[in-house]
């Protein structure tokens, strides 16, 4: 078998294919495989049984109903084993009321974790640090986002990247700084002298020629 030393080149980017990876979670085995043609949100944590991860798991799961309107699974994974995994989100259910309903991963062997690049020795040598992967239905990485341990994941801006993705994807748009669904969109730049100024004649909100924003008709902006 190849191991993941072998196969990964380092981190993957943006807009490579995604590792497919298989392994066992604590809803059983499974493969990037099985979820081809769903977005995908994989990511890491260091450690069940700490206080920012438990926050982290309990504030995705929290969201998960609008992150399945939207088409996404979420998967998570440590390098914990699945009976720690399992009692870990025993105890959250227990102590919080907050039902774990995702997979986790029990990557005890690094296998993901070094496929993906989540392992970062000056951090530890050992644990991941806090990664998010987007994961479009192509199987794509679409974005990435890293945290050190000390410091937890904004989930909001987890599925604020995923709306903007889905917009800029069904709309051939762009997406401006802090936008939200129902916010203007940004219009591609002219690539002609023509175009550009043709496009400041037209009804779009411009600062100048290569900024021009509008609104979304219809659906305010929601991809789903």
């Amino acid at each position: 078998m190849i191991t993941a030393e072998e196969k990964s080149t380092g981190l993957p980017r943006i807009g490579d294919a995604a590792p497919i990876f298989d392994g066992p979670t604590t809803q059983g085995p499974i493969s990037l495989d099985d979820f081809k043609g769903n977005w995908v949100v994989l990511f890491s944590h260091p450690s069940d049984f700490t206080p920012v991860c438990t926050t982290e798991i309990i504030a995705l799961n929290n969201l998960q109903p609008e992150f399945k309107k939207r088409g996404v699974e979420l998967i998570g994974l440590s390098i914990d084993s699945v009976p720690s995994h399992i009692a870990w989100i025993r105890n959250i259910e227990e102590k919080t009321g907050n039902k774990i309903t995702f997979p986790i991963i029990a990557d005890s062997d690094r296998y993901v974790s070094t496929l993906y690049g989540m392992i970062h020795p000056r951090q530890s040598k050992t644990h991941t640090v806090r990664c998010v992967f987007i994961i479009d239905p192509g199987q794509i990485v679409r974005a990435m986002l890293y945290y050190p341990a000390s410091i937890g994941r904004n989930v909001d801006e987890i599925l604020r990247i995923v709306d903007s993705l889905q917009t800029a994807d069904k709309h051939s748009v762009s997406i401006p700084a802090n936008w939200r669904p129902g916010d203007p969109v940004v219009i591609p730049s002219p690539d002609t002298q023509e175009k550009a100024e043709e496009r400041m004649k037209e009804d779009y909100e411009c600062i100048d020629w290569y900024l021009c924003k509008k609104n979304l008709s219809g659906n305010d902006g929601n991809p789903y």
